[in-house]
């Protein structure tokens, strides 16, 4: 079973909406401590079960959630990417995490420009934030690379509230003269 929405493809990347194949992949990005730590930290199998069913069930209440991202070569997921706005939440996101063994490769730059893209051709949003924690620099270089300045202190809604983020982020047209 796969949530209804649309695939998107890049030179490297299958991102699609979530799947139920997908759960053990789910799991391994939140046991880890180190890929954990700025998304909620580590979770157990039945949190992340809810989680998995959150990203689903946003594809079918919302139109949109966040993407499986899916290596082409090896067709193993390796993390997720893409929009993301729940109640409360400070604005449009596009966002990302992936697998450790993920890092480093450029992947995250690569979902998120195709996740941004479509944000604002599909779903018309004018404006595309990141809420990043201080500390957690590797995503604060993906917003760089996307163009995305600082924009400021944000706040999560609850439960989320006492986790300090930071809001990146860039207007449609900042996105489109860039990517011009």
């Amino acid at each position: 079973m796969i949530a209804p929405g649309p695939t998107l493809e890049t030179p490297r990347l299958i991102l699609r909406p979530t799947a139920r194949e997908d759960f053990e992949g789910f799991c391994a990005l939140m046991a880890d401590p180190e890929t954990a730590r700025f998304i909620g930290g580590v979770q157990s199998r039945p949190i992340v079960w809810r989680a998995l069913c959150a990203m689903a069930g946003s594809w079918t209440l919302q139109g949109f959630a966040m993407f499986s991202i899916v290596e082409k070569a090896t067709g193993r997921w390796i993390g997720r990417a893409g929009p993301w706005m729940p109640e409360g939440w400070p604005g449009t996101e596009v966002g990302w995490a992936l697998l450790k063994e993920a890092h480093g490769k450029g992947y995250a730059v690569e979902a998120a420009t195709v996740a941004i893209d479509w944000a604002f051709d599909h779903l018309g949003w004018t404006e595309v934030i990141h809420t990043i924690d201080p500390q957690n620099t590797p995503s604060q270089q993906v917003a760089r690379r996307l163009g995305s300045p600082l924009k400021g202190p944000g706040k999560l809604p609850p439960p989320l509230e006492a986790s300090p983020v930071e809001v990146w982020g860039q207007s449609r047209e900042e996105w489109r003269a860039r990517r011009r």
